[in-house]
């Protein structure tokens, strides 16, 4: 286990758990953390599903200030790559990822929520992007993702003045996709993830690289790459099994292979 991040796994559900008191602010050894732990989950055939999670009083209050704030235009163009290498592992993880958004989630910590697949908050939680106000822009993903989620208009908006949204803003314009009581955050999200254990894990897998991908590029490459991951799936048992079970009209046995 790392000194600020842990992994704790149960019933098929992996939870990448931040722990660097007081607003698990994002320094470089917590990105190289979350980075380890999203690579390694990925890897894990008994892991169905990832939540993110912050703990009962914030999500991630965003990169480490106070270690940015003496490097120069040299060392952040080193940093800066490391930091969104942090965060692309964590949205290359092939299974669904869940972020249980409790707090604050602003900076770094609101974009480390948009590599999440699914997002469910606190009723009190916080979200933004105020790197403006420090002088600087997003740099782990907020220019990239944040728009792809709500569009230009409203990432622009959010990006240009900073402010914090707060969970229901952030539920209407669809940063978040589900709104629950504070004290209900993690166990939603452990609800959610647990309906994947047990599933066809490389059709989820194909799914979500689909998507993503397919968010990338034109419609027709787009159309290109599900016509791959769709033909692809039928190499494998668990395809012929369910398709099989669908025919008997009995229950499909995944075996992710």
């Amino acid at each position: 286990m790392g000194e600020f991040v842990r992994v704790e796994t149960a019933d098929g559900i992996a939870t990448i758990r931040l722990d660097r008191p007081k607003m698990n602010a994002l320094n470089r050894q917590v990105q190289e953390e979350i980075r380890d732990y999203a690579r390694q989950v990925d890897a894990d055939p008994e892991v169905y599903a990832v939540v993110l999670y912050g703990g009962e009083k914030v999500f991630a209050a965003g990169a480490d200030v106070k270690e940015m704030a003496d490097m120069s235009y040299a060392d952040m163009s080193v940093h800066s790559a490391a930091l969104q290498d942090c965060f692309t592992a964590v949205a290359e993880i092939g299974k669904p990822v869940i972020a249980a958004v409790t707090g604050y989630a602003l900076g770094g910590g609101c974009e480390l929520a948009l590599c999440a697949d699914i997002r469910i908050a606190g009723e009190s939680a916080k979200l933004g992007q105020p790197e403006i106000l420090l002088g600087i822009i997003p740099g782990a993903g907020g220019t990239q993702r944040l728009p792809r989620l709500v569009g230009p208009a409203r990432a622009k908006d959010l990006i240009f003045t900073g402010r914090h949204v707060s969970a229901a803003e952030a539920l209407q314009i669809g940063l978040v996709d589900r709104v629950v009581p504070d004290a209900d955050v993690h166990a939603e999200a452990l609800a959610y993830a647990a309906r994947f254990k047990g599933g066809p894990a490389l059709a989820v897998r194909a799914a979500k690289q689909a998507v993503d991908r397919g968010l990338e590029t034109d419609l027709a490459t787009g159309l290109e790459i599900e016509r791959l991951q769709f033909s692809g799936l039928f190499a494998t048992e668990d395809a012929r099994n369910g398709m099989r079970a669908f025919a008997e009209k009995t229950k499909a046995t995944f075996t992710g292979r």
